[in-house]
């Protein structure tokens, strides 16, 4: 758990200011499940520069409760969570000093967004608060005064969890938890998963990861692992401490996720999958007279795929598709053994370029109709998808032929402000992977749009 968190304070020397507000939002990585906002009445007088910029004054706060009058809350608030803030330093320090002065050692483990930031979303021009969500395009209300800030964090640590391919923040969780003697069974870990969309990390004792996967139903995938009988499962349930999870909506998202954060962390139980999963590939050839080829086979790094995949079966299936939707010969693309010409012929379903009947440069250009549409060469387009939520998308972006990464989004100009889509990107690796998932998944699957820019 996160506690998250604002303060606003009168201002003056270091370490004699007092509270004047504070909001608290209890996180779970996922959603908000708690929260604490209060003015506080500092038994001191406020600044004049502070009631300027925070618009609480004297008055406001007469009525308000002492600092000694809402600390069991916080407390209890806090309880077991990591502290979370823009400029931890700044809050943490303030809470220990007021909680000093009651004779209590406040003492938690802290992450700084600032510092997280600079890490995870580099070069930006400035990483004050309200200057940061602006270019990540988050709205903010109430800015300088606690609620509003803390809500902007919020929403500022959800998009830098996503932006953590490393998984650091959620792997020191872990390990806090493992301090504490936290150790769930099973079924307590099962029960406490989603049934939705997403990708789930099975972590070890000491909190390293083990094993990623990504499923439509979260849960029901997990208790598989939990339940099967086969070596690497019997592993998995002797190794596993708890399982995190990150909730995707898009089950295209899931899938780049998946392929990307395997090959970076390189669980010990995802040893298949650390290399390419796609062993076949579809080839085109061109034969002795004159006809483009579409040729399944062992996939061959040196050579240029069109799209490839991970049995034979499947690139066979997907062939009999696209030589039935486009038109093509069943025989020239090796679905169909004949001295004579293909049974597709024979019922009229081909034109009867296996005979000569039908010239090269007809047959072709339906072949070369496919290979356009296959191709991401010098294609600009960004996938919008369902999001986590009901009010939110996600978006994959393609620039020039290249995938770049992923986003979620709530407002549509996140996503035509190109300077702002870029800061709330998660990059990610173009290669060979990435880029037949995403053609196998607009194959076999509609998305919500496809934005051509």
């Amino acid at each position: 758990m996160y506690a998250i968190l604002d303060i606003e304070t009168t201002g003056g020397q270091f370490n004699e200011e007092g509270i004047t507000e504070i909001a608290i939002y209890k996180y779970d990585g996922y959603d908000i499940v708690d929260q604490f906002i209060s003015l506080v009445n500092p038994e001191k007088p406020i600044q004049p520069f502070v009631v300027k910029l925070t618009g609480i004054n004297n008055a406001m706060l007469r009525s308000a409760p002492k600092f000694y009058e809402v600390a069991k809350r916080i407390i209890e608030i806090t309880d077991d969570c990591i502290l979370v803030a823009h400029n931890t330093s700044f809050d943490y320090r303030i809470l220990r000093t007021e909680f000093n002065r009651l004779g209590y050692d406040f003492i938690k483990p802290t992450l700084c967004t600032v510092e997280l930031a600079k890490k995870l979303i580099p070069e930006q021009p400035s990483y004050s608060l309200g200057k940061l969500v602006r270019a990540l395009g988050i709205p903010m209300s109430d800015r300088h005064r606690a609620s509003g800030d803390a809500l902007a964090t919020v929403k500022l640590f959800q998009l830098l969890l996503a932006k953590d391919s490393e998984k650091e923040i959620v792997i020191g969780l872990i390990k806090a938890e493992i301090k504490s003697g936290l150790s769930p069974k099973l079924l307590d870990i099962v029960e406490s998963l989603p049934n939705k969309t997403g990708i789930y990390y099975i972590h070890n004792e000491k909190g390293d990861l083990i094993y990623i996967g990504k499923s439509k139903n979260i849960k029901k995938r997990v208790n598989q692992h939990f339940t099967g009988k086969n070596n690497k499962s019997k592993k998995i349930q002797a190794q596993v401490f708890t399982v995190t999870y990150e909730e995707t909506g898009s089950e295209l998202v899931a899938l780049l996720k998946e392929s990307e954060e395997i090959k970076i962390n390189k669980p010990i139980h995802n040893r298949a999958q650390r290399k390419s999963i796609f062993q076949w590939a579809l080839y085109e050839v061109l034969d002795d007279k004159g006809y483009l080829n579409l040729k399944l086979q062992k996939a061959d790094g040196r050579k240029k795929e069109i799209t490839s995949y991970t049995t034979l079966q499947e690139g066979k299936n997907s062939l009999f598709r696209i030589t039935e939707k486009y038109n093509l010969c069943q025989k020239l693309n090796g679905l169909y053994e004949t001295q004579n010409g293909c049974f597709q012929h024979k019922i009229n379903e081909c034109n009867g370029a296996c005979l000569g009947k039908e010239t090269s440069e007809v047959y072709n250009e339906r072949v070369e109709e496919f290979l356009n549409e296959m191709s991401f060469n010098n294609q600009n387009r960004i996938i919008v998808d369902r999001g986590r939520k009901i009010n939110e998308r996600s978006a994959v972006l393609i620039e020039n032929g290249i995938y770049k990464g992923y986003c979620f989004f709530d407002l549509n100009y996140q996503i035509t402000n190109m300077e702002v889509f870029k800061n709330i990107l998660i990059p990610m690796q173009n290669n060979r992977d990435t880029r037949t998932i995403i053609q196998g998944y607009l194959r076999k699957n509609k998305v919500l749009k496809i934005i051509n820019f």
